[in-house]
């Protein structure tokens, strides 16, 4: 059945003037406020400076800043030298610090630990030769304004939107304000100036300069697919040479398919915007993934126009969330397919959150997953669309993949399964098949790296090392700072080790390993945190994978949260490829698309009977394969749990409860304190050390310390 379409804006020539003129504006007004867009004379002489030390043989440091306003503020520190390029030293997210999951507040807390890690190197804040934004400002507020002027007058329900969006006038103040509030914080007697670093383009240089596609004998095409940028949402490039170029922008906050994927996630699955994605792309494996048979997916595939030349656009007879996102998203025929949404004031609600585990006594929980699986098959063809004709464009086989939309692993892997040797030999007339890469940070937490890395490149500077690994949040943790941890009266604690010799790690490791395989549950916490937004083995609550009951007991025991939500595989690399169809096109650099649980995997016939805890509802897994070089104590535990449970696989999921991932000593034992199914956490100190703490007084349960006598009795043999 055809539905009504209504495809661009209202008054799109309004609209043009509104953006040029408001850009306009804000360069001005920004400008005497101490921000300065690319392009402009103070950026071009910040440049030009930092190509000239570089070329002295100075070492220089950038800091990206992600201001306050937008999600997932903090602060990136990035070495640069003319033989080896940019390399990162910490990206520190503020929400780690603050506790405030997506926090949109000033870093301060981020911006301290970093000068703290600058100190630490001998070096001070006088050694930061530029400061960046991860936005380019003054066209951000063209892009506002634009979309406020496009559909008049229903789109000045807009201006209310903003502080629902996280970006109300005290936070506008401390962003427009912080040349000032930076010198004050730091100690400098004038303002520091910074530099505008256009949003997509952060996103876009950065993935592909970690990425492992280092040849510049074939192009590397680069799809930045987001909620929005500061110019849109949709954003395409081309690397030839080293050298990337912009071939595409919609020029667009709501022809988005990362807009579209959390309005229909948040109001159908019942959660907020940036907690509702990646839930609702779990809830749908429970629902019909079958085209030919969904019930929503026809009609809800027109929300989307998947116009000429890999264009994506809003059908506006369906949607509403260009002008009432928040409030009223859906017009009437929207409504007719999905029924009413929820409300923001019924998010959260049990009766609204889907829950999987309501199927038995609410009739209504299949439909609703339906509609989740309709809408992530929505979201693939969209994926799909764009780089087809991407692809097709540049006659590139490789794909750097990244935006926020990039998180939602299932589609990735669609991509590697669509663009295969018969596309290949049809588009383009070769053999060949898709090779994608995303980075672990394809996210807002990443443009800080981006705004520095880009800044890097502008100043000359060579690309840089490929990334292997994501260990850059804070720093390592110091024993002095463990053992006030430790200190709290509700909880035993005791040292088990030390890991600064391979002996004592592979000790370490093996207890690890023994306590998981007595279907223990166990949280690791070692080195400075993963950044993005999946734990890794730094900060990773591990358990068994051939524990049949381990799902739901994490989830309902230790984590808190639905049932939907799969459980990720750690994996050696052998134990990947016994276990899982690792794609052909994911094996550049030995496999390292599947590093940073970016991209899931179809498992083996064999493996549901083996692992059936980290075997998701669709027989996939969002899997990380760990190696030796980047962490040595958890490949050393994997080895271990081969040598006990005879597979080099562990469950592997964040250590955190209803919050960012424990990012201090402190907040590690709040989380045990907060768990009562997690039965000890292992504190590695930056010495090497080793602490075990567990819940002590009349919630000990006895279980680690019974099982830690075991094991020492058959370590000695006695």
């Amino acid at each position: 059945m055809e539905l009504k379409r209504r495809i661009g804006p209202r008054y799109p020539k309004l609209a043009t003037f509104g953006f040029r003129a408001a850009r306009w504006l804000g360069a001005k007004s920004m400008g005497a406020l101490g921000f300065h867009q690319l392009g402009s004379a103070f950026a071009k002489e910040r440049i030009a400076r930092v190509r000239e030390r570089l070329g002295r043989g100075e070492t220089v440091y950038l800091a990206g800043l992600g201001l306050p306003g937008t999600h997932n503020s903090g602060v990136a520190l990035v070495e640069v030298t003319e033989a080896n390029g940019p390399r990162l030293i910490v990206n520190n997210e503020e929400e780690r610090f603050s506790g405030n999951k997506h926090t949109t507040e000033y870093p301060r807390a981020s911006i301290d630990a970093m000068v703290e890690t600058l100190r630490g190197m001998g070096r001070d804040i006088h050694d930061i030769a530029a400061w960046l934004t991860t936005w380019d400002y003054p066209t951000l507020a063209g892009t506002l304004a634009r979309s406020v002027l496009e559909e008049l007058p229903q789109s000045l329900k807009l201006l209310r939107t903003t502080e629902a969006a996280g970006y109300d006038r005290r936070r506008l103040d401390q962003m427009t304000r912080t040349p000032k509030i930076l010198a004050r914080r730091l100690g400098l007697s004038e303002r520091v100036p910074l530099i505008c670093m256009p949003h997509h383009d952060n996103h876009a240089w950065f993935s592909f300069a970690a990425s492992p596609f280092a040849g510049d004998d074939e192009p590397v095409a680069i799809a930045v697919l987001d909620g929005t940028g500061d110019k849109g949402s949709v954003s395409l490039y081309v690397v030839r040479n080293g050298e990337m170029r912009r071939l595409y922008c919609n020029d667009s906050m709501f022809d988005s398919l990362g807009a579209f994927y959390s309005v229909i996630s948040s109001t159908q699955g019942g959660w907020t915007w940036l907690s509702c994605e990646g839930r609702y792309m779990g809830a749908a494996a429970w629902g019909d993934m079958n085209r030919a048979s969904n019930p929503y997916y026809p009609r809800l595939r027109q929300v989307l126009d998947l116009g000429g030349a890999g264009e994506v656009r809003l059908n506006r007879a369906l949607a509403n969330w260009y002008c009432d996102p928040f409030h009223h998203p859906y017009k009437a025929a929207l409504i007719d397919i999905l029924g009413v949404p929820l409300r923001s004031d019924q998010l959260w609600n049990p009766d609204a959150v889907l829950r999987v585990e309501d199927i038995q006594h609410r009739p209504d929980t299949r439909n609703r997953l339906d509609k989740a699986a309709a809408t992530q098959l929505v979201l693939e063809d969209a994926m799909i669309h764009v780089v087809d004709h991407l692809l097709r464009l540049t006659g590139a086989s490789r794909l750097v993949l990244t935006g926020g939309v990039a998180l939602n692993a299932v589609g990735n892997m669609r991509l590697l399964e669509h663009f295969d040797e018969a596309w290949f030999a049809k588009a383009q007339q070769r053999r060949a098949r898709l090779h994608l890469w995303v980075p672990p940070v394809p996210g807002d937490p990443g443009v800080t790296i981006g705004a520095a890395w880009l800044f890097a490149h502008l100043a000359g500077a060579p690309r840089g090392a490929p990334m292997t690994h994501a260990f850059y949040c804070g720093s390592s943790p110091e024993r002095q700072d463990i053992a006030a941890a430790l200190e709290a009266d509700d909880i035993a604690s005791t040292g088990i080790g030390d890991i600064a010799t391979p002996d004592g790690r592979d000790a370490v490791a093996d207890l690890m390993a023994f306590l998981v395989a007595q279907n223990g549950v166990i949280a690791l916490y070692q080195g400075a945190a993963e950044t993005g937004p999946r734990a890794l083995g730094h900060r990773s609550i591990l358990a068994n994978p051939c524990d049949p009951e381990v799902r739901e007991r994490l989830n309902e025991r230790v984590k808190y949260r639905e049932a939907i939500r799969p459980l990720a595989p750690m994996a050696t690399l052998d134990a990947a490829r016994e276990y899982f169809d690792l794609q052909e096109g994911a094996s550049d650099a030995e496999y390292n698309a599947y590093n940073y649980m970016v991209l899931t995997a179809r498992s083996k016939p064999h493996a549901r009977e083996k692992i059936p805890a980290v075997i998701h509802a669709d027989g996939t897994g969002r899997i990380q394969i760990v190696r030796a070089q980047d962490d040595p104590l958890t490949y050393a535990y994997l080895k271990a749990l081969g040598r006990h449970i005879g597979v080099e696989i562990s469950v592997n999921t964040s250590f955190n409860v209803a919050g960012p991932i424990a990012q201090t000593p402190a907040q590690a034992i709040d989380t045990l304190r907060r768990s009562k199914g997690l039965d000890v956490v292992l504190l590695v100190a930056d010495d090497g050390a080793v602490y075990a703490a567990w819940h002590g007084g009349n919630r000990d349960s006895g279980r680690f310390t019974g099982w830690l006598s075991e094991w020492k009795v058959a370590r000695t043999g006695g």
